[in-house]
């Protein structure tokens, strides 16, 4: 399933918005989404979709796929965007996000 079904509607601008390779911003994006209103139980519901392979970490490859868990047709990030979300959002600097770090991320804490 996709994740939080209620944000499709918002997908299409967002997708609109995201096309061109090296816009992507996650802050933005997951303010323009509703993520970042949700409760941390909804993000955590989004975090076990967008961690494809179930380890409890999304790692770098998982995340070039981030927008395709919003729209099907989404694009996969560029290497350039996926490093910069993985940086933002490592916050042990192991090269992957747990789910912490994807709340803190999608919540848009320090």
């Amino acid at each position: 399933p996709r994740i939080i079904s209620k944000i499709t509607e918002k997908s299409v601008g967002v997708k609109n918005s995201l096309s061109a390779a090296d816009t992507f911003d996650h802050k933005k994006f997951f303010e323009m989404v509703g993520l970042k209103a949700k409760s941390a139980d909804d993000v955590k519901k989004a975090f076990l979709v967008l961690d494809a392979d179930n380890s409890g970490f999304i790692e770098e490859e998982e995340l070039k796929f981030v927008l395709k868990g919003f729209a099907a047709d989404g694009r996969d990030l560029t290497d350039k965007e996926t490093k910069a979300f993985l940086q933002a959002a490592d916050k042990d600097g192991d090269g992957k996000i747990g789910v912490d770090g994807e709340i803190a991320v999608f919540k848009n804490k320090p």
